[in-house]
């Protein structure tokens, strides 16, 4: 039977796994252009929408949120400090490691846990299992479609095979 954990924890791991590899390619095709690295960190879709540093920031701070939020410890702090891709780069690895710290006994009999989050404009009140698939895994695949996009964007040649990673094929 699938778990909280199932759904979200190795899901988000490989999702930024893939996250990180597009995003240094992004940095590699920036430095063969002759392109200034700060042009991709504060790509933006449209004006109103948030930069890449942000996209990545938030997708960081969904995947950790979710750890904390079902097995009842504190959301890691990490500051949204980011000003370059390296920094980005540091950012996914200590979410990855957050993950990889996540126990799946801890999120057992969680489906039902009040999970409060709060925004600039309201407080969302979720039980475990909606917080997760109604809004976490949402959010979080937003994110990182946005950052993805951006990336496309700005010309970087990535495709869908870069946002979905390897994945194993057998003859028919």
């Amino acid at each position: 039977m699938l778990s909280l954990y199932d759904i979200s924890v190795p899901v988000f791991i490989r999702a930024l796994r893939n996250l990180d590899a597009f995003l240094q390619k992004g940095a590699d095709w920036f430095a063969e252009q002759g392109r200034p690295e700060s042009e991709l960190i504060t790509a933006r879709l449209i004006e109103d929408m948030h930069p890449l540093t942000a996209q990545i920031q938030r997708a960081s701070d969904t995947a950790k949120g979710v750890v904390a939020r079902l097995t009842g410890t504190e959301v890691p702090s990490m500051p949204d400090e980011e000003q370059t891709i390296a920094d980005l780069r540091a950012r996914i690895a200590k979410t990855i490691a957050v993950l990889e710290g996540a126990r799946r006994e801890d999120f057992e009999g969680k489906e039902d846990q009040p999970v409060e989050i709060w925004t600039p404009k309201a407080s969302l009140l979720f039980k475990g299992k909606s917080y997760v698939l109604e809004f976490a895994i949402p959010n979080f695949f937003f994110h990182v479609t946005a950052a993805y996009s951006l990336l496309r964007k700005e010309g970087v040649p990535v495709g869908k095979i870069d946002y979905l990673g390897a994945i194993e094929t057998r003859p028919h």
